[in-house]
């Protein structure tokens, strides 16, 4: 199939030759966890993964869960509740959300905090090979070591400062060679998890979870890696940068693929903004087919603004979709077998994902087979390849 590189910024060709798609996801650091902007995400690979798999091809899809970072932290003591207390609630009520908008569970889906013996062997290569350096118990990144650092955020070194300040950076932090270097390992705060190490106890850095959870899983090499497009930098330059020289592969990754950000009222929709539509709110009102509707009604990599005005008319698509497969009318003239909207089907999302000219094609089928069961037409087959190309969608087409 056809997708978009954010790091080469083309749409390449991407072949899998032994039938096996290796798809990493980043996922939440669970706190107000199942808002529509996570849900986004969650829905756009849970659909990639099922039209991987009616190709025929093996999917092993991997996402984290960011179970100790800064924001969990403060969180947990804003609410005065325990950090994995409020990890462990909020990671379930994502889960639960996304099941009850038809989101499967990846085949791995890993904490960081299991991860953490994983992640030190990889800390002591990347000291070994020059990468990363000690200083008072925190190991550093040296960005300055690996000279293609945030190719993939096609910005200048002033910009690239900026944006990580923006996202969690301290360019300050005692001990540092460069303001963009990034902690792979941090000692614990005195209220935070602490884990021994040979550098002193203490806790992971974000980034090194990430690289160290997709390689253990997945091999040094990955086929599709994903996430929001506010984690192209830093996150994805630093997995790119922690991966390579550890694993001596390159690409650590063969094809990014990026979601668009969620915005409400022109903000981007945000824990700390406060501005969030949750999926158990939205479900009061729409059915889920009619939540992933208006969520694949727009290209993957634009981005989504949230308006009620939207979500309803996904519902009324969802609503006529349900009506051709229920509908108990049609006779034995004509067989209609919806072999012309199955092939615009299949070519929209062969061509970089297109999932709103996939639902076009799915919406024309169902108007064929009202149309024509009303003439007594022989509907069944068309029927059958609506609920067949529906569940790539993960539609359920049920009332």
């Amino acid at each position: 199939m056809r997708l978009y590189n954010t790091l080469s910024r083309r749409v390449e060709e991407l072949h899998f030759p032994d039938g096996i798609v290796r798809m990493y996801v980043c996922g939440i650091t669970p706190y107000d966890a199942s808002h529509l902007g996570h849900a986004r995400v969650g829905i756009v690979y849970d659909t990639l993964r099922r039209y991987l798999e009616h190709r025929g091809c093996d999917v092993h899809y991997v996402q984290n869960v960011t179970d100790i970072d800064d924001p969990l932290f403060e969180r947990a003591k804003r609410d005065g509740v325990p950090w994995d207390v409020l990890g462990n609630r909020e990671m379930e009520r994502y889960l639960d959300a996304l099941a009850r908008v038809n989101v499967e569970k990846p085949r791995f889906y890993i904490r960081a905090t299991e991860v953490i013996d994983v992640m030190q062997p990889i800390i002591q290569r990347l000291i070994g090979v020059g990468c990363a350096y000690v200083t008072d118990g925190s190991v550093y990144y040296d960005v300055k070591s690996f000279p293609s650092f945030g190719e993939i955020f096609h910005g200048d070194y002033a910009q690239m400062l900026e944006t990580a300040n923006e996202r969690g950076n301290n360019p300050d932090a005692p001990g540092k060679r460069d303001p963009l270097d990034f902690v792979l390992w941090q000692p614990s705060g005195a209220d935070e998890p602490s884990w021994p190490s040979p550098w002193g106890p203490g806790r992971p850095g974000w980034h090194i979870e990430c690289s160290t959870i997709a390689t253990h899983y997945l091999g040094p090499q990955l086929d599709i890696h994903g996430g929001g497009a506010d984690l192209i930098f830093p996150h994805h330059a630093a997995e790119i940068a922690q991966a390579e020289p550890a694993n001596n592969v390159a690409p650590f990754v063969r094809c990014w693929m990026h979601v668009g950000m969620v915005y409400m009222d022109g903000e981007k929709m945000s824990k700390s903004l406060g501005n969030m539509v949750f999926v158990e709110e939205l479900l009061e009102r729409h059915s889920p087919d009619g939540i992933r509707l208006s969520v694949l009604g727009y290209r993957y990599r634009d981005e989504y603004g949230y308006n009620p005005d939207r979500v309803a008319e996904a519902e009324q698509a969802a609503v006529r979709l349900r009506t051709a497969v229920e509908t108990e009318v049609g006779g034995t003239q004509d067989r209609v077998d919806g072999t012309r909207q199955r092939e615009r089907f299949l070519a929209a999302l062969e061509d970089d994902f297109d999932t709103p000219g996939a639902i076009a094609a799915l919406v024309d089928l169902a108007d064929e087979i009202l149309e024509r069961a009303e003439l007594g037409h022989d509907v069944k087959a068309a029927q059958t390849a609506l609920r067949e190309l529906g569940n790539v969608l993960g539609l359920t087409l049920r009332s």
